[in-house]
């Protein structure tokens, strides 16, 4: 009788903050909760109870994942891989203070400027239920990128020379692309949004991608220690070579969201060619074209055989998760095992330049 009333309670507590208390009640496997209470996972459409054994993901790995912070790890140990692949010294702290808070920045904004609706998006019911301390976090970074951006400006602002037309082509390119993929703002400009060309999507974040971790540091240092930036066959090859990985996994997450985009009527190369198309004939391709524009960068530079096979892990592991593709996968499979190829990639590059 007692569970009764106390499951009666819980019909009547429909409101957002009630989310967190069923969440908890899963992670607890709250025997007060059966009956009332059903879980289920949207992507493969099974429905559990919430005493169930499977393991949940806690709300630590939801807000490093969710909230953007792994792709910031991700992007500050790609800088550091491509910077030792260029043979350049390593920054200092600022400047990977920059692309970490830079990365959480740009990736948040698409989430806290979708409308909180009701929704079957775990991550977007996990910005609306955080979206209070988001906005603050948000803004707070953004403080902190303009006072850290401005202290290296007023620093060394009588280095700026060292700059050329080139230089500050490269610095200006990537912002204006990715900000195009959003929109700039609303009005004219609103309509000249790059997420609208589904099929272009991947190769804009990858493009933005090899430019903050490839280009942006090498210019960091050429500033610091007014070194003139040259642009180098094997750079172009590391470029192309972070390009292609970043597209494919981009393209990866257009799997993830093939339904939504098909009933939005945007075409990605999913819904424009299907799954077992996109997999073996784009997908598998570009990944090839990167590991063989590395494999033309290490051979160029005398890299060793260890060198070269610790390189080729995460294509190899790429290669694995394409082809798992052709099943459902849920929204933490492609946050922790497809974005984490990212970290994979970049420790294996580092441990390779470091130990061979």
């Amino acid at each position: 009788m007692e569970r009764r009333l106390f499951a009666g309670k819980l019909l009547s507590l429909m409101e957002p903050q009630s989310q967190d208390i069923f969440y908890q009640a899963i992670l607890d496997k709250n025997v007060y909760f059966e009956g009332p209470l059903i879980t289920a996972v949207i992507m493969t459409g099974i429905f559990c109870r919430p005493t169930c054994t499977t393991r949940k993901p806690k709300p630590f790995i939801q807000f490093i994942f969710f909230g953007n912070y792994f792709y910031g790890i991700c992007a500050v140990a790609l800088s550091v891989e491509a910077s030792l692949q260029q043979r350049l010294p390593l920054n200092d702290a600022v400047c990977y203070i920059l692309i970490f808070l830079c990365t959480v920045l740009y990736y948040t904004v698409a989430y806290t400027s979708e409308p909180h609706v009701k929704t079957g998006n775990a991550r977007l019911k996990w910005y609306a239920r955080h979206s209070a301390i988001i906005v603050l976090t948000q803004r707070w970074y953004t403080a902190v990128v303009v006072g850290l951006a401005g202290y290296f400006f007023w620093q060394y602002w009588s280095h700026l020379d060292v700059l050329d037309r080139k230089d500050w082509f490269l610095i200006g390119v990537f912002p204006v692309v990715g900000a195009f993929y959003y929109g700039i703002g609303s009005g004219a400009f609103g309509q000249y949004n790059l997420r609208r060309i589904g099929w272009l999507k991947p190769f804009i974040i990858g493009f933005s991608w090899a430019g903050m971790v490839n280009v942006y540091p090498a210019l960091y240092y050429t500033v610091q220690h007014q070194v003139p930036y040259v642009i180098s066959l094997v750079g172009g090859l590391l470029f192309v070579k972070n390009f292609m990985f970043i597209s494919v996994l981009c393209i990866i997450f257009d799997i993830k969201d093939y339904a939504d985009d098909a009933n939005q009527r945007l075409k990605t190369f999913v819904t424009e060619v299907g799954l077992r198309k996109t997999i073996f004939y784009i997908l598998i391709p570009l990944s090839l074209l990167g590991l063989g524009s590395f494999l033309l960068y290490g051979t160029i530079h005398g890299f060793s055989w260890e060198k070269l096979l610790l390189n080729s892990i995460p294509f190899a592991l790429l290669l694995a998760v394409t082809y798992s593709m052709h099943r459902r996968q849920s929204i933490m499979y492609y946050l922790m095992i497809i974005d984490g190829l990212l970290l994979v990639k970049a420790v294996c590059g580092t441990a390779a330049m470091i130990w061979f």
